[in-house]
C-alpha cells in the first residue's frame, strides 16, 4: 500500500501539484433484517479504491479508482491535478492549509468478536428470536428487527510526509413492534428508532444490547399507547431521554456548527447554518449548564478514530463552554477562518468521495443530576423517549420534534403514559432553558450511522454523548 501511495504523490508533483494526498479505503459491509417473522433481507457488500485530493494553482481536484495499483493511483493523481488547475480558472482565493504535524502510526478501533465470523444463520436466529417476543402482544401487528456491521480500513498518505494506516469494525442493530388499532399506528422502538444503535465493536456489541430480552417490554409499550392518552398541548417542564437529546445535539448544535455551513461552502441537503463567524466566543447558545465537545477520543463511539482524512489526529475540542459558543467542527482550510487549527473533522463516505466536515462525537457533557431527583424536582411536567419524527429548517434555528412515548410529571411523580408527545422551539432560546442535565452515570454514547450531507450526497457515521436534561418552559402539543 505504501508504494501504491507513494505513485500517487510522486505523480501528483511532478504534474504540477503543490500538495497532495492519496487515501485507500477497504470497505465490508452486512445487513441482516426480519420482519413479522421473517427473513426480509441479507445483503453484504465490499468496496475497495484510491482517492487522491491535491492543491495545484491553488484550487482542489479529486480524483479516484478502484483500480488500486501504482500505474492506476498515478493516473488519478494526474486527473486530480488536470481538475484542480482547471478549477483555479474561476476560483477566487487560493486554497491554504492549517499546518499539521507529520506522522507514521497505526490505530485500531475495539473488536473482541470479529462479527464476520459469526454465521449468519446465527445472526437470522438472534433476529427472529427478537421477532417472536414482539408479536407475543396480540395488537401487534407489525414487527421488524435488524443488525449492520462494517469493517474499515484505511490507508493515508500526504506529500507533507504523513503515512497512517486504521483499521476499525462497527456493530449496531434494534427492533420496532408496530401497535395497530383500526387507523391507529404505533410504534415502539428499542434500543433506539432509526437504525436502532451503533458502536464501534464486534459481536460483543449486539450480545450487550439483547434485543430477545428487551423485546417484551418493547411490545407491551407499543400496545399499552393505543390506550394512552394523546399529549397535552401547553407549556410544559420538559425532560428528555438521552437518545433524544442525542438528536437534539446533532440537529440543532451539531450541524449548524460545521464551519463550512457557516461560511457557505456547503448548503445541499442540510442547508447552512444561523451562526456567523462573529458568534465566536460571543453568542449565548445555552444556559450556564450546557456544555458540548467535539471528541473523536471516546472509546467505542461510532464518532471515534485516530486520524481524520487530512491526517489530522483525534482530539477532544469545546462547541459550547458555560453556554457560550466556543468553537467550529473545522478542517485544516477552514480553520485558518478563525485563525486556529484543524480539530479533525474532515471524513469521506468511501474511497470515491472527496473529504467533507462531518461531526465526530457531539456530546452535552453530563450534569450533576440523579434521574430520579430530576423528576422528583418536577412539579408539572412531561417526560419523553425516544424519537418518532423531526423538522429543522435549513439555518437549524427553528425545529420540531415527535417522540413515540412519554409520561407526564405530576408532583415530582410519573404519572399517566401520553402517545405521540411532540415539542418545538428555536435553538437559542431552547438550550437556555435547559436547567438541568443528568449526571455520568445517566450517561451514554449513542451511535447514528446515517447522518447525510453533499451532493452527491455522502453518508457519515457519528455519535452523540447524552444523558436525560430538563428544558422550562417548553411548547408541548399543538399551538403556542
Amino acid at each position: 500500500m505504501r508504494d501504491i501511495i507513494a505513485a500517487a504523490l510522486n505523480a501528483a508533483a511532478l504534474s504540477g501539484a503543490t500538495y497532495a494526498d492519496a487515501r485507500i479505503t477497504d470497505t465490508l459491509h452486512e445487513e441482516i433484517s426480519v420482519a413479522n417473522g421473517r427473513v426480509e433481507g441479507i445483503e453484504s457488500g465490499a468496496t475497495f479504491g484510491i482517492g487522491v485530493r491535491v492543491i495545484a494553482d491553488g484550487s482542489w481536484g479529486f480524483a479516484s479508482t478502484s483500480a488500486v495499483t501504482g500505474e492506476s493511483a498515478a493516473s488519478a493523481a494526474k486527473q486530480a491535478v488536470a481538475i484542480a488547475k482547471a478549477s483555479a480558472l474561476v476560483s477566487r482565493d487560493p486554497v491554504h492549509l492549517a499546518s499539521v504535524d507529520t506522522v507514521t502510526d497505526m490505530w485500531t478501533g475495539p473488536c473482541d468478536i470479529d462479527p464476520f465470523d459469526i454465521p449468519v444463520k446465527d445472526k437470522v436466529a438472534l433476529l427472529l428470536e427478537a421477532d417472536a417476543a414482539l408479536r407475543a402482544q396480540e395488537k401487534v401487528r407489525l414487527t421488524k428487527a435488524h443488525l449492520g456491521f462494517y469493517r474499515i480500513s484505511k490507508v493515508f498518505g500526504s506529500s507533507e510526509g504523513s503515512y497512517i494506516e486504521q483499521t476499525h469494525y462497527e456493530s449496531g442493530g434494534g427492533i420496532v413492534a408496530y401497535a395497530i388499532d383500526g387507523a391507529e399506528v404505533l410504534s415502539r422502538s428499542f434500543p433506539n428508532s432509526h437504525g436502532g444503535d451503533w458502536e464501534q465493536g464486534g459481536w460483543e456489541v449486539i450480545e450487550r444490547m439483547d434485543l430477545p430480552g428487551h423485546a417484551p417490554r418493547v411490545a407491551e409499550q407499543a400496545v399499552a399507547l393505543l390506550t394512552a392518552d394523546t399529549c397535552p398541548s401547553g407549556s410544559y417542564d420538559l425532560i428528555i431521554d438521552a437518545s433524544q437529546i442525542a438528536l437534539q445535539v446533532h440537529e440543532s448544535v451539531g450541524h449548524p456548527t460545521e464551519l463550512d455551513r457557516v461560511l457557505g461552502d456547503e448548503a445541499a441537503f442540510a442547508g447552512t447554518s444561523f451562526l456567523g463567524l462573529d458568534d465566536l466566543d460571543s453568542l449565548r447558545y445555552g444556559s450556564e449548564i450546557v456544555n458540548v465537545t467535539a471528541d473523536a477520543t471516546v472509546p467505542g463511539s461510532l464518532g471515534s478514530f485516530g486520524y481524520d482524512d487530512e491526517g489530522v489526529p483525534a482530539q477532544r475540542d469545546f462547541l459550547i463552554r458555560d453556554g457560550m459558543l466556543t468553537g467550529f467542527l473545522t478542517s485544516r482550510e477552514s480553520a485558518l477562518e478563525i485563525n486556529r487549527t484543524s480539530n479533525g473533522c474532515m471524513r469521506a463516505d468511501g474511497w470515491n468521495r472527496i473529504p467533507l466536515i462531518r461531526m465526530t462525537t457531539i456530546s452535552l457533557e453530563p450534569g450533576t443530576w440523579a434521574f430520579d431527583d430530576l423528576i422528583a424536582d418536577t412539579e408539572r411536567g412531561l417526560y419523553i423517549e425516544t424519537n418518532n419524527s423531526w423538522s429543522i429548517d435549513d439555518k437549524r434555528l427553528n425545529f420540531q420534534f415527535a417522540c413515540e412515548i412519554g409520561w407526564l410529571i405530576e408532583n415530582g411523580e410519573l404519572t399517566r403514559m401520553v402517545k405521540s408527545p411532540n415539542y418545538t422551539g428555536i435553538t437559542p432560546e431552547f438550550w437556555a432553558s435547559c436547567d438541568a442535565v443528568c449526571s455520568a452515570d445517566h450517561w451514554k454514547v449513542w451511535g447514528l450511522p446515517n447522518c447525510g450531507k453533499g451532493e452527491p450526497m455522502q453518508v457519515a457515521h457519528v455519535a452523540h454523548g447524552a444523558s436525560p436534561a430538563r428544558f422550562r418552559g417548553v411548547q408541548v402539543g399543538v399551538g403556542r
